[in-house]
């Protein structure tokens, strides 16, 4: 790699008189001047599709490496389908969980949940921003393994977005008030309102050549601009905590399970009927599938729900894949068939 180039010649040069009155300077990054992204939005959507895995996908890991990428392969699929949340519930009889544990060391042998939590939401965060934000952590040192999601949120330098993500620096603006944001950029960009450091922000990018960036909800982006945002992780104590703490004020008006004893996605979903929803669960099972993490929730099991009457939790209970040719199908591949043989409920393209 050669030593870095002076490109200065090559920006425009805005003299006193060109600036306009309202004192505005002129943004580092244009839809004229910047080369169009790749992605293009859909329809604005404010329906949302939700994935629930548990813990016991690395449970049987047996290195650091292992653990690492089956949550490169989760984030993967996420971000393929276009998923707005994933919750990691653990699905472990509650009497072998430790008390407490050391989030500083690594987790990943210990604390399953935490350890998807922290690498799910790193692939998630742009990746110019990483640094700061995750600062360095043993779950993080097999990083190298990991995937590029290469979503919208994650632009190429010189790509045109109407939307963009940012961090929030300590840097002191130029006209002392505001708040100096980096949004992956050979410049950073001022906005309005003052933010703390290292806070992470969705901007919505001015048009013209001139103008402010304006911070703006994090669901914007989808639900008025057409575009797939990233995905949020949550955690969830057991299967019962992935429906009642639900982020969403209704929780999930539909709900699928996924079983080898389940009915195939053709019967269930047959191609006349239509999927009315607005919140839209799918939950995967680990090597024991649902049922074995139906027997470690208390709740549940308070009410009689585990072994077959699992399938209550839900509107549909589907084998995603009847007549396999394996013995059986891990969940990283059971997301992959799921989601692509449930994906024309929501997209007919």
């Amino acid at each position: 790699m050669g030593p870095p180039q002076d490109h200065s010649y090559k920006r425009r040069r805005i003299d006193a008189d060109e600036t306009p009155s309202s004192g505005r300077q002129p943004s580092s990054l244009s839809a004229a001047s910047a080369k169009p992204a790749r992605f293009k939005p859909t329809a604005a959507r404010d329906w949302t599709i939700s994935v629930a895995v548990p813990t016991s996908v690395i449970t049987d890991c047996v290195t650091r490496e292992q653990r690492t990428t089956w949550a490169g392969r989760i984030a993967r699929a996420c971000a393929v389908f276009s998923v707005d949340e994933v919750v990691i519930y653990d699905d472990s009889p509650v009497e072998s969980r430790p008390a407490s544990t050391d989030h500083e060391g690594y987790t990943g042998d210990v604390e399953p949940a935490h350890f998807l939590e922290h690498l799910l939401n790193y692939l998630e965060t742009p990746p110019f921003m990483r640094k700061l934000l995750f600062p360095m952590h043993p779950n993080l040192r097999s990083q190298g393994l990991l995937p590029n999601l290469d979503m919208p949120h994650h632009p190429y330098k010189g790509e045109w977005m109407p939307y963009r993500e940012g961090l929030t620096l300590e840097a002191q603006p130029k006209g002392g008030k505001g708040t100096v944001v980096d949004i992956g950029l050979e410049e950073t960009v001022t906005i309005d309102e003052e933010l703390p450091p290292k806070t992470r922000v969705t901007l919505k990018m001015p048009v013209g050549e001139y103008g402010s960036p304006e911070p703006i909800h994090p669901a914007v982006p989808r639900t008025e601009g057409g575009y797939f945002w990233g995905y949020t992780v949550r955690k969830a104590a057991t299967l019962s905590d992935v429906f009642t703490q639900s982020p969403y004020e209704e929780g999930y008006d539909l709900s699928i399970g996924t079983s080898e004893r389940g009915q195939s996605l053709h019967r269930a979903f047959p191609e006349h009927k239509e999927a009315n929803f607005t919140h839209l669960l799918v939950a995967f099972g680990g090597p024991r599938g649902l049922e074995y993490a139906a027997m470690n929730d208390p709740e549940l099991s308070k009410i009689g729900i585990h072994g077959p009457r699992t399938k209550e939790l839900f509107e549909h209970w589907v084998n995603v894949l009847p007549n396999q040719g394996s013995r059986g199908i891990r969940t990283d591949e059971a997301m992959l068939i799921a989601l692509t043989g449930l994906r024309r409920l929501w997209d007919n393209s």
